[in-house]
């Protein structure tokens, strides 16, 4: 027996191993903060790509006023447009991840070759983010930069299912929640590390380091670069110090038909043999839409409702990482000692308490937005993390990244479900606050979902 087995049979974890596995977290926030959310995916909405003539001709200025004029509707038109392909893009993206991730889950689990997988979808994750720094801030480099940033989120998303898989390799029964919940709040710190390295780097002051300028967006491109290179060098330990795990069945030789054919047939024997798994799989997947709306629009209200500046903004995030990773670091111990469902049926109950004060106290400006929106991202880390460890005790020996993959394809499935709400609330009530109606909705949808829920671990 290795010393690993001994360790894992003494309820132990050989630290190596949990360090390596989390600075994946660590580095891949990288992507996360500064590619999909603060800074790449606002740059190629931004008025960079937008024809020059339309810009010309839109110039607010607080002494002009050309409110409901032809030229400010032309440049929301394009603007909007540019937002709108964006979302089209993500959301093709997301289709392909839900087709896909149970297949590479199975196969994975299949085959013994869950870290092999890993190494390739991060690589293909930190080219594509390296191409990012040719899209230069011009129209004509619009398509190239959102097909980079989709392709590079799906293969995230890939990696994704073979990293939460690879949770059970390193952890214990005992350990589990700890575990999971260290990942999360590694990602964040790293995600805190990374924003103000950009931040003071690229973004603060006339002249950035190395002599970047703004001109084509020079130095959002150097920041591609930074998440690129941080990703690359924080992915390597997981692939050297975790080991493979054993494969299930390595002389399967299923093709992509019989592969999905097994994929349904295992949903079907779930939702018979193991209902409570199959319902949380359902029920997570309503909760995480909600957690995922928590920061898709949060920026969004942070701006337009509470009045903080893009650069407030940066700060905010920066502070929100912290929170969440605090946070989850004490949902993890509390997972532990407690249980899984009760850290995120409080997590939930603390998001719709917050969201639902951003609400009512909307008009009280960023001092209110700071309050309870830092703690909405307190509550959203555990929520996360929580949900990872519950599904792993549920998880049986040799289908992990099956049922990750699954845990990712419902979790894309109803994507739309948060968005949707969102805009139907701001559309009843007429004013922006209102979509944060949406996001709470959904979470209280999520939350009584969880109520019920008595799941049956199998280690």
């Amino acid at each position: 027996m290795t010393n690993d087995a001994v360790n894992l049979a003494r309820g132990k974890t050989p630290l190596i191993q949990t360090i390596s596995w989390a600075l994946w977290d660590w580095g891949t926030s990288a992507f996360s903060v500064l590619i999909t959310t603060f800074v790449f995916a606002r740059y190629i909405v931004s008025d960079y790509f937008i024809d020059p003539d339309i810009v010309a001709a839109y110039k607010p200025r607080p002494d002009v006023t050309v409110e409901g004029g032809f030229e400010e509707r032309v440049y929301h038109a394009a603007s909007s447009a540019l937002t709108a392909n964006l979302g089209w893009a993500l959301a093709i993206g997301g289709v392909v991840v839900a087709i896909l991730a149970p297949l590479v889950g199975q196969r994975t689990d299949q085959g013994g070759r869950r870290r092999r997988w890993l190494g390739i979808n991060t690589l293909v994750v930190i080219v594509a983010t390296l191409a990012m720094f040719f899209v230069e801030g011009a129209p004509n480099f619009f398509m190239a930069g959102l097909v980079l940033i989709t392709v590079a989120t799906v293969f995230y998303e890939m990696a994704n299912v073979n990293y939460n898989a690879m949770l059970l390799q390193i952890s214990t029964p005992s350990n589990v929640g700890r575990i999971s919940g260290f990942g999360w709040g590694l990602g964040y710190l790293g995600g805190i590390v990374v924003l103000v390295i950009a931040l003071l780097g690229f973004i603060l002051g006339d002249v950035h380091w190395f002599g970047v300028t703004e001109d084509a967006g020079l130095n959002i491109r150097y920041i591609a670069l930074l998440a690129a290179v941080w990703s690359a060098i924080f992915a390597i330990p997981v692939l050297l110090f975790v080991p493979e795990n054993t494969a299930v069945d390595p002389d399967a030789k299923l093709g992509i038909v019989g592969s999905y054919i097994k994929v349904f047939r295992k949903i079907g024997n779930l939702a018979k043999s193991a209902p409570q798994t199959f319902y949380f799989l359902l029920a997570s997947a309503v909760f995480r839409d909600g957690l995922v709306g928590v920061f898709t629009f949060g920026g969004i209200l942070a701006g337009k409702v509470f009045g903080l500046s893009d650069t407030e903004v940066i700060f905010f995030a920066i502070g929100g990482n912290l929170i969440a990773g605090l946070g989850v670091f004490a949902g993890g111990v509390l997972d532990d000692r407690f249980s899984s469902k009760g850290v995120i049926v409080g997590s939930l109950l603390g998001l719709v308490i917050s969201g639902t004060m951003l609400f009512v106290l909307h008009d009280g400006g960023p001092t209110v937005f700071w309050l309870f929106g830092l703690l909405l991202t307190m509550f959203v880390g555990p929520a996360q993390a929580a949900g990872r460890s519950l599904l792993a005790r549920l998880a049986p020996e040799g289908a992990e990244g099956e049922l990750f993959g699954l845990y990712a394809t419902t979790g894309r499935a109803i994507s739309f479900i948060t968005p949707a709400l969102f805009a139907f609330f701001v559309t009843l009530g007429g004013a922006d606050y209102w979509g944060i109606l949406g996001i709470v909705t959904v979470l209280a949808v999520g939350l009584v979902l969880m109520l019920p829920l008595r799941p049956k671990f199998v280690r």
